[in-house]
């Protein structure tokens, strides 16, 4: 796969699916992989340079890797990450919560509270889901929703999504698109998005919504959802 790959360095399959059969995609996979090897790999290791017993363009890709996928792949690296990506952030997040008697962390509990209280009675008042049976490509299709919040103060968020039409049970998403907050009137926040078939193939399309606070570190920390179509 991709992972680690640089040009100029070795080898890489490519990440897009071609087929939704994962037998299929394994046979293309194999096939790929003796296809690099047979017209690539080998010729490149074999092609010795004369007068000498080695090939300079292969042992060119080792050092070419060494000196540009190493170097990502070592244990300070990892822990550089670690720090940058999660252990500084979670410090001073942790610190912030707890300033001020707890200010922040106690608001955060109350928000959740009044959500998770509320959650089951937020209603869409009104939606066009069902114009998406004529979306065509190359033209965009708007789909709106208006939805009472029961008085939250613009605290969900909706996420159109599009899942691969697969002949299995594995759910696979195959793209997500967020809806834009366009008006708002007392408790009713309208959304919408401008969305436009440009992918082929076969999708099942949704419409989910989620609870939605700049406070929270990330979706997961309240992972509430209502799919709505």
């Amino acid at each position: 796969m991709v992972e680690g790959y640089r040009e100029g360095a070795g080898w890489a399959l490519p990440q897009k699916r071609t087929y939704q059969n994962q037998e299929y995609q394994d046979q293309l996979d194999a096939a790929t992989i003796y296809s690099l090897l047979e017209n690539e790999i080998t010729p490149l290791f074999f092609n010795k340079t004369e007068g000498k017993t080695y090939s300079e363009e292969w042992v060119k890709v080792v050092k070419n890797s060494i000196a540009t996928i190493a170097p990502h792949y070592t244990m300070k690296r990892q822990l550089d990450d670690y720090y940058s990506k999660f252990y500084n952030k979670q410090a001073e997040r942790a610190a912030r919560l707890h300033a001020n008697d707890n200010r922040l962390a106690k608001e955060i509990a109350l928000w959740k509270e009044t959500v998770a209280e509320r959650w089951d009675s937020i209603n869409v008042v009104e939606s066009n889901f069902d114009s998406l049976h004529n979306a065509v490509t190359g033209k965009v299709t708007t789909l709106t929703y208006t939805i009472d919040e029961q008085g939250l103060q613009d605290a969900v968020g909706l996420e159109f999504v599009m899942l691969d039409s697969n002949p299995t049970d594995d759910v696979t998403i195959h793209k997500v698109l967020p809806f834009k907050l366009v008006n708002t009137d007392g408790n009713l926040y309208t959304f919408r998005l401008d969305f436009d078939a440009s992918d082929a193939g076969a999708f099942k399309c949704a419409v989910r919504m989620y609870p939605k606070n700049d406070l929270l570190p990330h979706r997961q920390d309240f992972s509430y959802v209502k799919w709505l179509d």
